[in-house]
């Protein structure tokens, strides 16, 4: 059984804000910079034997702030990105609802996508302890393919933690 710790980015000034977005790339703020040394102090005990990041830099940021604890490197992966939102990066929610559907890459090509980067990290750390910095929209997609409710969106330096095991994800929190 390989472990899968997945955590979503520290914040943004567009998550403060309450923008989409998207492939954007978008720097960690100071409490995001906050968050992901917290999220490095947290995880400093623990014992992981590798660690994965979305090529974004807030992703990429929070896990370099956790391998600097643990002294490891970080993989990036660019198939852990979050879903590419089209015309509405950028935009709030009241500014997105001027426009007609979804804009942006399908849900289902953005689950497939980060689908296949979690199992192939699990494939390559058997029986492992694996650190997976994701963001919301991709740690929605493992959710949903688990036929588990998220809820509201995932807090920003949360972790979750699932099980790869023979070809299967499940969950363990």
């Amino acid at each position: 059984m390989t472990t899968l710790l997945l955590v979503r980015h520290g914040e943004t000034d567009w998550n403060a804000e309450r923008r989409w977005q998207g492939h954007a790339d978008v720097p960690l703020n100071a409490r995001g910079r906050d968050q992901a040394e917290t999220l490095a102090e947290q995880l400093g005990g623990e014992d992981i034997d590798a660690i994965y990041s979305s090529d974004l830099s807030r992703a990429r940021d929070t896990a370099l702030a956790v391998a600097r604890r643990l002294h490891l490197s970080v993989v990036v992966d660019p198939d852990l990105r979050e879903v590419d939102v089209g015309a509405i990066e950028g935009l709030t929610a009241d500014e997105a609802r001027a426009f007609d559907g979804w804009q942006g890459e399908p849900i289902e090509q953005h689950s497939e996508r980060v689908l296949r980067a979690v199992r192939r990290i699990a494939e390559a750390h058997p029986y492992g302890r694996v650190l997976v910095v994701t963001h919301g929209g991709s740690m929605r997609r493992v959710h949903e393919h688990l036929g588990l409710d998220a809820g509201g969106p995932f807090e920003n330096c949360v972790v979750w933690t699932c099980a790869y095991e023979n070809g299967t994800l499940r969950p363990l929190d």
